[in-house]
């Protein structure tokens, strides 16, 4: 299980989730994909891509301004 981590600070809506999306097919079922933003939206935008595209959304946190997704490749 491989963990990747994309540094999306500073990028709006809906960047983060498509950059997220294109990392995503090149990882294998099982590894995490681990998302640092500072766009508020993305509490909603993330955990409904994970969602729509069938992946599991592990963690969800606020650490100051950054917003910190953990999302595992389940398809």
């Amino acid at each position: 299980m491989a963990e990747q981590v994309l540094d999306l600070r500073g990028l709006r809506c809906p960047l983060p989730v498509l950059k997220a999306k294109k990392t995503m097919k090149s990882l294998v079922i099982g590894d995490r994909l681990v998302l640092e933003c500072t766009d508020p939206l993305t509490v909603i935008d993330v955990p409904h891509y994970a969602n729509q595209d069938g992946h599991r959304l592990e963690g969800q946190e606020q650490q100051g301004e950054i917003y910190r997704f953990t999302i595992i490749k389940a398809r």
